[in-house]
């Protein structure tokens, strides 16, 4: 064996590396196996998309806010709530297009490469930006290009994994989502000095990741299959909803999943300023400390997506780690929200990133479990899906200068409220799952 296939095998449960690609209309649990090189260019694919929406978030925006806003930093959460709306909106849009696509190159590449060519050129737009509005402007058209992209690539997984596979790989892919921002930190702080590379590296390294997994991963043509009904407004309508009656679980695990991004959007939106405020420093600052608390991130999201995804599968339940990446995170966020001294800071970062890779993973796997309409419409479901991420970072960083300025008498920012309530809400997030969704042990 070669150095990387001991992981790969665990990854396809030993199965051979065999044809990647299933049947469009397979119905679930007769999905064969996937491959290892589909596995491997589809979770690059994704670490490329991760890296060039992450990046911007964890610190690129905040320098550039830092310098074009000095006296109004809030105006951060506007500028990635704005964007955050609009792919909520664009999102279901696009997953419906995906699926009444019809060509050769089958139904989620050519999205899959539009997405990254938007990506980049949104971040190309960024690079430029000598204005709030236009930092605002540049973030939309980026943020709608690697949204897409995400997406596509969860829809994907939705087509093709069998559910022996499902917890694994979505351990292994939530733990290279959770990579990339710590990637990306660690990226931005080495390239803080030059503007054109802080926001155009990462993009173009996203941009080859996903072609290599458009140009090299095999799909299903679907010019030959019967076309789609006609797209009239009602129809258009229609994509932005489901019956919740018809699908509770789907409904309860949306309900979850927006509940614990909202409390991550609280989190993570503002780490740059919170550390910077909390150790008295810039933001320009403290992108080494930034970094830092990169790489213990990755340590501890490592240990939570990677360990719960491989267990769940192996004991063939899900819903007792979702309950418990709540309860860690909302641990981490409470300690974060009343210390001030830098270790201190680490160690709650590390605890809350220890459950977002516990919740994250295995929320994903459930997912997979029970999406509706797999073979006609999982990529409408899946953006519906999306829709419980794109709201939360969409309201939360919008809110939360309001939460920021309760209490305040002399300035400043009332930071303690804000990972407070984030801890609320992921530990809501947990709970719901536990006690509501049926179909998922």
């Amino acid at each position: 064996m070669t150095n990387d296939e001991p992981l790969a095998a665990a990854m396809t449960s030993a199965t051979p590396a065999g044809p990647p690609d299933a049947p469009h209309d397979a119905p679930q649990g007769e999905l064969p196996p996937v491959g290892r090189r589909f596995i491997w260019l589809l979770l690059l694919a994704n670490f490329g998309a991760f890296l060039g929406l992450v990046t911007p978030m964890a610190i690129s925006l905040a320098i550039r806010v830092e310098h074009l806003a000095p006296d109004n930093t809030g105006v951060l959460g506007y500028v990635v709530g704005t964007a955050s709306a609009v792919s909520v909106i664009a999102g279901p849009l696009f997953g419906t297009a995906s699926d009444r696509t019809r060509s050769r190159f089958g139904r989620r590449r050519p999205w899959i490469a539009i997405g990254a060519v938007v990506g980049l050129l949104g971040s190309l737009v960024l690079t430029g930006a000598q204005s709030v509005f236009l930092l605002g402007v540049g973030w939309v058209i980026a943020a709608l290009g690697w949204t897409l992209v995400m997406n596509l690539i969860t829809t994907v997984l939705a087509d093709r994994l069998p559910e022996s596979q499902r917890g694994r790989i979505s351990g292994i892919s939530g733990f290279i989502s959770m990579a990339a921002p710590v990637a990306g930190s660690i990226l931005g702080g080495a390239l803080s000095g030059n503007t054109f590379l802080l926001f155009a590296v990462p993009a173009t390294i996203g941009l080859l990741l996903a072609l290599a997994f458009v140009l090299l991963v095999h799909e299903d043509p679907t010019n030959d299959l019967q076309p789609p009904p006609k797209l009239d407004l009602k129809v258009l309508a229609s994509t932005f909803v489901f019956d919740p009656r018809r699908y509770p679980d789907f409904a309860w695990n949306w309900l979850a999943r927006f509940l614990f991004y909202m409390g991550l959007t609280f989190n993570t939106t503002f780490t740059a300023l919170f550390f910077a405020d909390r150790l008295g420093k810039k933001v320009a600052e403290i992108s080494q400390i930034v970094a830092v608390t990169g790489g213990l991130t990755l340590v501890a999201v490592s240990i939570g997506a990677i360990s719960s995804g491989f267990v769940s599968d192996k004991v063939g339940r899900r819903k007792p780690f979702v309950l418990l990446g709540g309860i860690i995170f909302a641990g981490g966020a409470t300690l974060m929200a009343f210390v001030d001294a830098l270790p201190l800071l680490l160690t709650g970062a590390f605890v809350a990133s220890l459950g977002m890779g516990l919740f994250s993973a295995v929320d994903q796997a459930i997912l997979l479990d029970i999406v509706p309409e797999r073979s006609t419409d999982a990529g409408r479901f899946i953006a519906i899906n999306q829709f419980a991420t794109s709201i939360a970072q969409a309201v939360a960083p919008i809110a939360a200068p309001t939460l920021l300025t309760v209490g305040v008498v002399r300035g400043g920012e009332n930071y303690t409220l804000l990972y407070l309530v984030a801890a609320a809400f992921t530990l809501a997030a947990g709970t719901v799952v536990i006690t509501r969704v049926r179909s998922i042990r």
